[in-house]
């Protein structure tokens, strides 16, 4: 229901601030341009579905593997405990544990392709768990909102594009990435167990978070002793070695529980191809409504009016020419993407307004798409509160960036 709305919203807005353009400043060519970016993102959700075909055939297929082999369930019995508190309904051992798990693991390292594959997947399980078909259960929601908030411990695909634009240093953005996911993240879980009554004082969930709080400081206090060459170096490395190591986990302890590896993986692999097909309508759709909203010009008049209000009350606006990413993000992955890059190249890779925007970039994550996407992958119409958790979490996120900006690059 939330996203019917959204939808709309997105159209008529568009169309009202295109007609004003019309009208009043003779714009002739904005009713084309808009017709143009509906077909384009048209094509584009088409083709990105189509690329999500082979890493989702490919992901689900050792998924399959690694769950009769026996891994899903040792990751369920690691983050039972966790899980069985913010997931009180889901079955405990049930194999979506594991799912989850590999989905927030993929999406920790910064591996978008990996974790979409496995986050699919979880949604799967979750719906056979789902007494109202049509309408998101609170494991669904809980979820989404730990996707949405866009936890990421190694931020590698921010860190390149830097890097491609010159950066001095291009990780210079991994610890202000860092902390501000951590801060959205934890705004998401907060404002999904405030909806659903979930007791975060519960010593299991304290130790759990705790434990996690004491893992991130870790991290920061190891790649403080990096040079930023290194650090660099170091993340995208142990990324994908950790990734290419469950890969391989899954694969030889199938092979000690005599598992016929092949025909498991093709098993799993056709369902990946039949998830990707099915998410085209709701992919479209999506991107359509977000590109009809940004060619009419509805952004730039949102963060304009943003920026003269910050000013009228006397706060520094210098971190007003980044809100595009900002806003963009929760819309498209890709349109935050190329106004990250079209900041960077206008500002400078190194200004503030550059590496602000590239912590905005990091720090949340496709909130809009993530929904669209999953719950369209097993046919959810009532969305409840998700989009709301979801925005909280972006919101916190993107305060959080703006501050901590500040504190390292201002």
């Amino acid at each position: 229901m939330a996203l019917n709305y959204i939808w709309i919203f997105f159209f008529l807005s568009a169309f009202i601030i295109a007609l004003i353009r019309l009208i009043f400043f003779g714009d002739t060519e904005i009713f084309p341009a808009i017709m143009n970016s509906t077909f384009d993102n048209a094509k584009t959700g088409f083709e990105l579905s189509l690329g999500l075909t082979g890493v989702m055939t490919l992901w689900l297929g050792l998924m399959k593997v690694g769950e009769k082999g026996g891994v899903v369930a040792l990751l369920s019995r690691v983050v039972g405990p966790f899980f069985e508190k913010l997931f009180p309904e889901i079955p405990k051992n049930h194999p979506v544990n594991g799912s989850i798990m590999m989905n927030l693991a993929a999406n920790m390292l910064g591996l978008d392709n990996a974790a979409t594959p496995m986050g699919l997947k979880s949604m799967e399980q979750l719906q056979e768990l789902n007494p109202k078909k049509d309408t998101a259960s609170n494991a669904m929601i809980m979820f989404l909102v730990l996707n949405t908030s866009g936890l990421t411990l190694i931020p590698i695909s921010v860190m390149v594009y830097r890097a491609q634009l010159g950066a001095a240093n291009p990780s210079d953005i991994f610890l202000p990435i860092l902390l501000s996911t951590f801060f959205s993240t934890l705004a998401g879980i907060i404002a999904v167990s405030i909806f659903q009554k979930i007791n975060l004082f519960n010593k299991v969930i304290l130790a759990y978070l705790g434990g996690f709080s004491v893992l991130v400081t870790g991290i920061i206090y190891l790649f403080v002793r990096f040079s930023q060459t290194e650090a660099n170096i170091y993340s995208t490395v142990i990324a994908n070695l950790i990734l290419f190591s469950i890969i391989m986990l899954f694969l030889l302890l199938a092979i000690k529980k005599k598992v016929n590896v092949y025909d498991t993986f093709i098993e799993g692999a056709k369902e990946g191809f039949q998830i990707a097909v099915k998410i085209i309508p709701f992919l479209v759709a999506i991107l359509v409504a977000i590109g009809v909203f940004r060619t009419s010009g509805a952004m730039d008049y949102l963060v304009n009016g943003l920026g003269a209000f910050f000013a009228f009350v006397g706060v520094n606006t210098d971190f007003v020419a980044a809100l595009p990413t900002a806003f963009m993000k929760p819309l498209s992955g890709g349109g935050a993407r190329g106004v990250m890059i079209e900041t960077m190249t206008t500002y400078g890779v190194d200004s503030f307004v550059g590496r602000l925007s590239a912590t905005f970039q990091g720090a949340t994550d496709t909130t809009f798409y993530i929904l669209a996407v999953y719950f369209g992958s097993v046919s959810i119409k009532n969305t409840r509160y998700a989009v709301t958790a979801g925005l909280i979490a972006d919101f916190a996120g993107i305060i959080a960036a703006i501050f901590i900006a500040y504190l390292f690059f201002g």
